[in-house]
Formats: structure tokens, sequence, C-alpha cells
């Protein structure tokens, strides 16, 4: 009796001790904590689930790359553990993520991040969870409207950019900006500023909340706005813990991640975009810097020629033996259903 008592003892102190299980996870992304991703979602969203978890799950969040690496290695630091989770952009492995491609299309997503992170999530679930499956999502986003910052003169028509180096964040805004007769450069946002300052670019293509953060309004002269409902171009982050770490979890902190993940989470992403974005322009506003809002002719030209670049990425995606059309087309549903 004695031993049996011990067991049922021990037992209980063994599930206790399942129950109590606390854990650490080690967050990194790549830009400051003051910029609009980790200011209004990241971090947010690890105090939600710490104190959803009751202070079982501590999670710190590491800016700047300070974990070590370039922005390019997040997506495998996420995936091979060298990080529990982080803010990954697949387009700075360019080729590797083809389907998550169509929502950095030309004109496809609208100027509402929430609303076009909301159906990337949605698109993704359709088409690319396979591929990003060695990583557990908690999130997928995209930012606003895009903007043309420039040394000297706005861009106000498709001629502008001839002869222009032009930053680039993903091989679609880059097929864009080479189309347009520009020079693309492809390279992380972290590194547009200094490029900039030195001439290596004349440009560069970033949505607003960004500006700020890497003090762009201080070194660009000029900032063209694209006319209409619709972003010029996009990109496509992902929010995700390895794998290895989620499964670890007891059930109870896994639902604890799982109530805080999904659509509604890329949804809060995408509005701590456009949250940034409001921010940023008001503060650029108060510069003496050069804003031009394109013309509806010039943005047409503009969205003529990205027509062109979605028809080839749909031809590509079809040659990879990858259902391209369908793809685009699902894309496109998925914003509709989901545009405010």
């Amino acid at each position: 009796m004695k031993k049996f008592l011990l067991f049922v003892v021990l037992s209980v102190a063994g599930i206790s001790q399942v129950a109590a299980q606390e854990v650490t996870l080690r967050f990194q992304h790549f830009v400051s904590n003051k910029a609009a991703i980790p200011a209004g979602f990241i971090l947010p969203w690890a105090d939600k689930v710490m104190a959803e978890s009751d202070g079982r799950i501590k999670i710190e969040v590491y800016p700047s790359m300070q974990l070590g690496g370039k922005p390019p290695a997040l997506y495998d630091q996420i995936r091979d553990g060298v990080i529990d989770g982080g803010w990954a952009i697949p387009a700075y492995t360019p080729g590797r993520f083809p389907e998550v491609e169509a929502f950095e299309l030309p004109f496809l997503t609208t100027n509402s991040a929430e609303d076009s992170s909301r159906a990337s999530w949605e698109y993704t679930q359709m088409h690319a969870k396979d591929r990003l499956g060695d990583v557990h999502l908690i999130a997928t986003h995209v930012h606003g409207p895009g903007v043309i910052h420039t040394k000297g003169d706005p861009i106000k028509s498709v001629a502008d950019f001839k002869g222009l180096k032009v930053r680039g964040p993903s091989r679609q805004a880059n097929k864009l900006l080479e189309t347009l007769g520009a020079t693309p450069v492809g390279m992380p946002v972290p590194a547009f500023p200094e490029n900039l300052s030195k001439g290596v670019v004349d440009g560069g293509v970033i949505p607003w909340e960004i500006v700020v953060p890497l003090k762009v309004h201080e070194l660009a002269d000029s900032h063209t706005v694209i006319a209409g409902d619709n972003a010029m171009y996009n990109t496509y982050f992902i929010f995700a813990m390895n794998k290895g770490k989620y499964d670890s979890l007891p059930d109870d902190l896994k639902a604890v991640i799982d109530a805080n993940s999904g659509a509604d989470a890329s949804a809060w992403a995408g509005r701590a975009m456009d949250e940034g974005d409001v921010k940023s322009l008001e503060i650029t506003k108060a510069t003496d810097n050069t804003i031009h809002t394109l013309s509806d002719e010039a943005t047409n030209d503009i969205k003529a020629i990205g027509a062109e670049v979605a028809a080839a990425w749909i031809k590509e995606m079809t040659e990879k033996g990858l259902p391209g059309q369908q793809m685009y087309d699902d894309a496109v549903s998925a914003m509709a259903k989901n545009a405010q």
C-alpha cells in the first residue's frame, strides 16, 4: 500500500512538473525594434503569448540580427533551430519559394496591408504550406503600398526609370523595375541606406513604414507614390517557429501559440505595417523632401508593364510544373474575398 501511495505521489508530481513546464524562446529579426513590425506586432505578440501562458513561456526578441547571421539566413536559422523563431523574407533567397511570389506580383495586393495579409494566409494554406512545411508558421503578411525613393527628382513617368539603379527586395519587384527600364539591384532592406548614401543605387522601393527607422527620409530627396488602390509591388513575410521546438511544447502551451497564429495574427502584422506607414509618412511630410503622386496615366502605364510581368510569372511557374494560372487566380480571389 505504501509503495502504491508513493507511486501515486510520484506520478502526480511528474504530471505537475510537466504541466508546469517552462520554456524560453529566442526570436530574431533583421531591423530595429522601433520599426513597424517589431513595435506593432512581434513585441506585443510576445507579450500576449507570455501573459496567456501565465508566464510559462518566456520570449526573448533580438533585433537587427543580434544573434548572428545575415537577413537571408533567417529562414534556415528558424528551420535548423539556430533560433527558436523569427521574422523572415523568403524572397531574400530568390527562386527557393516560388509559390509565395504570387503575392509579390505587380498590383495584385491592395494598399491595405491588413487585408492583403489576411489574404496571404489564406493563399498560403492553399499553395505554399508544403514548401514552408519545415518551419511552424505563425503568420504570413505583406506590407502596404511600395513607394519609390530617389536622390534628385521624383519619378513622374515610365521614362524616368531609364538608367536608374534601383534597390529592389524580390525577384518579381526586380523584374518589374527592369521591365520599366531601371537597373534593379537586389539587397536586404537594412543595406539600402548605406548604398543610397554612397551612390551605389540612385533610389529604391520600400514602404513608408521603414523609411524613418532606416532614416531614408534623410538620404533621399524625393518619394513617388503610385496612384490608385493597389500596390505596385509587394513583399511576402513569414513569422515562424522552429518545428521541433513547437512540437516539444506541452499541449497547453502549443494551444497558446495556436491561439495567436493564423489569419488573425497575419492581419495583425499587416495592421502594424499600415500604422507604421501613417506615422512614417507624417514625419517625412515635415521635411523639405518632394512627395509626388503619379498621375493616373503614368500609373496605368506601369500597370500595363506589370501585367506583362505577371503573365511571365504564370508561364514560368507552369514550366516548373506548378499550377501557375491557378495560383494567380487563387491569389486574386483571396484578395477579393478579404478586401474591406
